[in-house]
């Protein structure tokens, strides 16, 4: 059975330069990157180099990155490692849970803090971040890019803003890097997310950017690795992988890639919406990274289509990947206003650079009759549509 994989927001394959590059480090190149002998500064050169890599790719000094286990890690470590009694934290109602949870565990220890709400397609109003401000205010948290529906959030705005109130910003860029330009500078961010298995380098790899001068408490104690912010040893191949990716995702931002999967994008939602009646795109009326569509299919369960899709051979989710199982509609397209039935409809599909004309035609073919068949099978009441 063919099989199409459009769910890159979960997790995207290495691509084979990625593992190329990571190979050798393995068996042959494997030393400890803290050893001082020929087979740890051979390490220690590769993880520094691969550190330079990341750097041109958000445009930052090589210092001011950490390498870390992933979003999650870094998320946390941003959070946990900047926010103190007495702080105040600004974030958003649909955030990634990596720094949702984050913020309501810092709010179950006493920390006073602020959860934005959103437009109706899912992005923050930044005059209401300027009223949310207060003398205490310590950092500010706010997406890139939004996990389910791909929404672009107003950072370059937000980040002058803070930089205004002199308040610390971080932005998770898990789902931005690599499908949009990311400067820093411009931004004006102080700590900037990124985890590698969204962009073809492997699972379990990550990094945080610290701006210079940023202080933060480390989250794991040992050694002195990572500027004394992250303790362990490396993750060696992995960060090499990662390297190697950022080289090509910043290739890619040049070259046409990024334009011809938001074509690929574009066909995939306008072929849906002629073939299958009562479906919308979530988001559709602003900017989204190029590769995502979130798709509501009123009058059927999303699971259900999932399930029927996988079984055609066409990967999918019902939303993000962490939140698989929750019996609870989408959180994200809950803080959207989007009636519990219509959230519960709603599929995530993510296209990868590896995408091809002949996966969307294989979609547009199982998506429109898999759908159908459900609606005459388990026909569900949409309910008060949002």
């Amino acid at each position: 059975m063919r099989r199409v994989y459009m769910d890159a927001n979960a997790t995207t394959p290495l691509v084979p330069e990625v593992l190329e590059a990571m190979r050798p480090y393995f068996i042959e190149h494997f030393g400890n990157a803290s050893s001082i002998h020929q087979q740890g500064q051979q390490a220690r050169a590769a993880v520094e180099q691969a550190r330079e890599s990341v750097a041109a790719l958000i445009n930052c000094r090589a210092a001011e990155i950490v390498f870390t286990s992933g979003g999650t890690e870094s998320d946390n470590l941003a959070l946990f490692g900047l926010v103190q009694p007495g702080d105040h934290l600004i974030t958003t109602s649909i955030e990634h849970h990596a720094v949702l949870h984050a913020a309501e565990k810092l709010r179950d220890r006493g920390i006073e803090v602020t959860f934005l709400p959103v437009s109706s397609d899912g992005v923050v109003d930044t005059k209401d971040l300027r009223k949310a401000i207060q003398a205490n205010t310590k950092l500010i948290s706010i997406m890139m890019a939004n996990n389910e529906t791909g929404a672009i959030q107003p950072v370059s705005e937000i980040g002058r803003i803070a930089a205004e109130a002199d308040i610390y910003f971080h932005t998770d860029a898990v789902q931005a890097a690599g499908k949009l330009p990311i400067d820093v500078q411009s931004l004006r961010c102080d700590l900037l997310s990124i985890s590698g298995h969204k962009m073809h380098a492997p699972q379990g790899t990550g990094i945080l950017y610290v701006r210079r001068g940023t202080q933060l408490e480390p989250l794991f104690f040992g050694g002195t690795h990572e500027r004394q912010r992250r303790a362990g040893t490396e993750n060696l191949p992995g960060i090499v992988g990662l390297g190697k990716a950022a080289e090509i995702a910043r290739t890619a931002l040049s070259d046409g890639t990024v334009e011809r999967v938001a074509a690929l994008r574009n066909r995939f939602e306008q072929g849906i919406l002629a073939k299958v009646e009562d479906t919308g795109v979530n988001s559709s009326s602003v900017a989204r990274v190029p590769n995502t569509s979130n798709i509501y299919f009123d009058n059927l369960e999303g699971e259900a289509l999932v399930i029927a899709l996988d079984l055609k051979g066409l990967c999918t989710s019902g939303g993000s990947a962490c939140a698989s199982g929750a019996a609870e509609p989408s959180h994200v397209l809950s803080a959207m206003a989007l009636s519990p039935a219509r959230a519960r409809a709603s599929l995530r599909f993510s296209l990868t650079k590896l995408t091809t004309d002949e996966d969307i035609d294989f979609a547009l073919e199982v998506i429109p009759a898999a759908a159908s068949r459900l609606r005459e099978l388990a026909p569900v009441n949409a309910g008060t549509l949002g």
